[in-house]
């Protein structure tokens, strides 16, 4: 379902998508684990994608990513704050998981991520043999 979600089209022939499909779905996995509430699910796969896009859409730096989750995370814990962000659903504990979960899964592998979505590849030739 996921690979349909994504619209995954080359995901036997592709390493990316198969790498985007993997990345993707330990996150959803994750977050159901967590205990995530239904909107917190899709808070916190927006959060994934956002992380994600910034690095392959903007071409963001490590440093950059870090302070666009710090700005799009603001409003973490705060009550009666609804206008600084949809994020406020998660609590302090959540947020700290959240972030630890990113830090784990893209951020500390994130030069093989721009390699993915940068790195100029030669694509390999297969042949009928």
């Amino acid at each position: 379902k996921m690979e349909l979600y994504l619209n995954l089209t080359q995901l036997k022939t592709s390493l990316k998508e198969a790498i985007l499909l993997d990345y993707y779905t330990a996150g959803f996995w994750w977050a159901k684990e967590m205990n995530f509430s239904l909107i917190q699910l899709s808070g916190f796969m927006d959060l994934l994608n956002f992380a994600l896009e910034n690095l392959s859409s903007k071409h963001m730096t490590l440093g950059d990513n870090l302070k666009e989750l710090e700005r799009a995370m603001t409003g973490i814990g705060e009550t009666g704050s609804e206008e600084r962000g949809d994020l406020n659903l998660f609590s302090i504990e959540q947020a700290k998981a959240v972030i630890d979960y990113l830090v784990t899964s893209l951020f500390k592998h994130y030069k093989v991520y721009e390699y993915l979505f940068h790195g100029h590849r030669e694509e390999p030739v297969i042949s009928n043999e």
